[in-house]
């Protein structure tokens, strides 16, 4: 069974700074995209930044210049690091990925999440 499991959120102050994981397990033949999205709430969650299997990123607006996305694809690890982060970048974080486990089973995978919450 594939799990992805995000890790590293907390307590931070303005304009500090954050990494994020989100490892995956289970039984994996390939990972297409990779992505971070955010919820705060009250608020639809909300794409933050992808990552193709080739390395292609994508990133929102309100982050463009201070989160990088990576991944490595021998740990089938994906990252977030956060620098500059605001008040407004309060929610929790969900990873998601592509995942094919088969020639004919490939779907989205969600992670449970983790609070980042931005505040002095």
């Amino acid at each position: 069974q594939v799990q992805l499991v995000e890790s590293g959120g907390g307590l931070v102050q303005p304009r500090g700074s954050l990494r994020l994981s989100c490892a995956t397990s289970g039984t994996i033949a390939s990972i297409d995209t990779m992505g971070w999205y955010r919820q705060a709430p009250g608020k639809q969650r909300e794409l933050v930044a992808s990552i193709t299997g080739s390395a292609s990123t994508n990133y929102a607006d309100s982050v463009k210049g201070r989160f990088t996305i990576s991944r490595d694809n021998a740990k089938n690890t994906m990252y977030l690091q956060m620098n500059s982060l605001k008040p407004e970048d309060t929610a929790v974080y969900y990873c998601n990925a592509d995942i094919r486990v088969s020639r004919y089973n490939r779907r989205i995978y969600w992670g449970q999440g983790t609070q980042v919450t931005v505040s002095s």
